[in-house]
Formats: C-alpha cells, sequence, structure tokens
C-alpha cells in the first residue's frame, strides 16, 4: 500500500510494464495499492463482438466520438458515483497521475458526445503495443459501448497487439473479451512491449514512444474536421476483424 501524496508517473508506467496496476478501496480513500491479477481480463483487437444493433448505433453517428479533447473530464466523470456504481476505485492520486500521464503523451481518453454533452467514454494508458484500458463510463444508452469499439477500430489501425481490460465483466464478456492466466496474460505483455526495447527500467519515452511503438492516432487521418473519426469508418474496420 503507497500511502497520501502523489503518485510518481515514471512508476506507474513501469509497474504497467510489468503486469501491476494501483486501485483505492474508495474515491475518498487516502491512499491506493498495486494489483497483480491471477486471471487477467483482455479483450483480442481481431475478436471484438459488433453486434447488429452497436453497428447500426456506430454507423448512423449517434454519438460524436474523438479522443483527447476531455481527458479530466472522461476520468472525473469515470470516478462519479452512479446509481449502479455507487463507489469507485479512483481516487485523486490515481486521477492526478493519470491527468499528469495525459499531459505527457502517454495517457488518452476516447469521448463520445451527445450535442455539447459528454455521453460516456473511457481513459487508459499506451506503452508499447499495448493499451491499458482502465475505466469506462455511459449517462447514455450505448455510450460505452461505442467508446470501446471506436477504440478497438484505433487500436487495430494504429498496430497494437493487446488491450488490456484488467478484470472480466458480463459486459466486457459480450463485446469478446477473454479472461486468461497471468503467465499467458504476461507473454503478450512482454510480445507488446518487446519491439520497443521496453523494460521496467526503461524510460518513460522509450516505453511509449520507442521504435515498434503502437500508433494511437494512426486513425486520425480520416477524422473530420470536428476531430471525430466518421461511424462508417469504424463500422468498416470492425468489419474486417470481427
Amino acid at each position: 500500500m503507497t500511502g497520501p501524496g502523489t503518485l510518481d508517473p515514471g512508476l506507474l508506467l513501469g509497474a504497467y510494464s510489468v503486469g501491476v496496476f494501483p486501485m483505492a478501496d474508495s474515491r475518498d480513500a487516502d491512499s491506493i495499492y498495486w494489483v497483480e491479477p491471477r486471471r487477467r481480463a483482455i479483450l483480442p483487437l481481431e475478436g471484438f463482438h459488433l453486434s447488429r444493433s452497436l453497428r447500426r448505433v456506430i454507423a448512423a453517428d449517434r454519438f460524436r466520438v474523438t479522443v483527447n479533447r476531455a481527458f479530466p473530464q472522461v476520468i472525473a466523470l469515470c470516478a462519479e458515483a452512479a446509481e449502479d456504481r455507487p463507489d469507485t476505485w479512483i481516487n485523486p492520486i490515481i486521477e492526478d497521475a493519470f491527468v499528469r500521464l495525459h499531459a505527457m503523451g502517454h495517457a488518452h481518453s476516447v469521448e463520445c458526445w451527445d450535442g455539447d454533452r459528454l455521453a460516456g467514454g473511457l481513459y487508459g494508458l499506451a506503452l508499447g503495443r499495448a493499451f491499458f484500458g482502465e475505466s469506462m463510463v455511459s449517462r447514455a444508452p450505448n455510450a460505452s459501448k461505442v467508446a470501446i469499439a471506436s477504440l478497438v477500430a484505433r487500436l487495430g489501425a494504429g498496430s497494437f497487439s493487446l488491450l488490456d481490460c484488467q478484470f472480466m465483466t458480463a459486459h466486457l464478456a459480450s463485446l469478446g473479451a477473454q479472461e486468461i492466466d497471468r503467465a499467458d496474460y504476461m507473454a503478450l505483455l512482454g510480445a507488446a512491449l518487446s519491439s520497443t526495447g521496453s523494460s521496467a527500467a526503461s524510460s518513460a519515452a522509450s516505453l511509449a514512444a520507442g521504435d515498434g511503438a503502437g500508433d494511437f492516432f494512426a486513425l486520425d487521418a480520416a477524422a473530420g474536421a470536428d476531430g471525430a473519426v466518421p461511424g462508417k469508418v469504424v463500422v468498416q474496420l470492425l468489419g474486417q476483424t470481427s
């Protein structure tokens, strides 16, 4: 357990590179602890389950989907209490650390907008060709599903090889997530980081931007003037893998 204060971004990057991540007991907790699950949830990028109903929602551009336009707002929304989630594991220490990682170019958000209202989204951390999904949130039907579908399309376009979802849920399982043993997860993580020369001792810069690192922004060439990638492009990319 780590006591009150701040969480060093370099320490956080090193932890993720060896399969460990932080959590807090509650939103108001003044400390964090480190987690290394025996069973890990991943979402194979080539195995995303795109249902007909979700395909229609995405193709119709029900939400305007952007990236990194509102990172602090997304993580704050993920940390908020909701009717179906009265408390969260994202305390101010974790929130502050990820906002700093975002400013450094390592953490990213996907936002779903309903007009000018942030209706949902997700955030996570990119290292090498791995993306560690931290949390997703929905304040409108299908918003979180659209966010993760858009993320999968983006990661596929950017040559990522691993989408880590941490813990399995029924929601993730419905989208194609699988639960694997820690040893299998570490093999996938090692492969996702190996081409960058990444290791726990590597600098933050080399971890995220080494040779062979995934390109989180590869899909932005298809974005419109408002920064949103058309839903039809996302559906087409997912149709090549699902």
